[in-house]
């Protein structure tokens, strides 16, 4: 097994789930497919997702919620069975 780390691409504000009211977009041992959303940063009023590169299994998020994100900070880590 291989633990992958997804990264900002951009500078923003991070966002865990789609919603303030709703729970975040994985939970620790949820599975991910390549491609899937797993938060999304906030860019000058426009919402945009950061995405899964590798399908596996979600371990948790690096960042809290609503925190300033640069790009190649660290989202989120994926245990990929290689």
């Amino acid at each position: 097994m291989t633990i992958k780390t997804v990264e900002a691409m951009l500078p923003g504000v991070i966002y865990l789930s789609p919603s303030p009211d709703t729970p975040p977009f994985k939970a620790a041992g949820d599975r991910v497919a390549a491609g899937e959303t797993v938060a999304l940063v906030e860019v000058m009023k426009s919402f945009l997702p950061v995405e899964a590169d590798s399908d596996g299994t979600f371990l948790g998020y690096s960042t809290e919620t609503g925190s300033n994100i640069e790009p190649g900070e660290a989202v989120c880590r994926i245990e990929v069975a290689q």
